[in-house]
């Protein structure tokens, strides 16, 4: 998760410099990259969401 998070562009850069998007991003908003990272970070987010609630109830469930 948190690998994901810090590849996402600031206020300068990001990922789409990385591999040559540069000022053309710059001028046309997100990328192909930036866009599919974005999808991928917030499935991430979802399942990690999900599986920390599961296992929050599962501690909690007397035996």
């Amino acid at each position: 998760m948190l690998g994901l998070v810090l590849l996402h562009s600031g206020k300068g850069g990001g990922l789409s410099d990385m591999f040559g998007g540069g000022m053309g991003a710059a001028a046309q908003g997100s990328t192909v990259v930036e866009k599919n990272l974005d999808r991928i970070t917030v499935v991430a987010a979802v399942i990690f969401v999900f599986t920390t609630l599961a296992l929050g109830l599962l501690m909690s469930t007397p035996t």
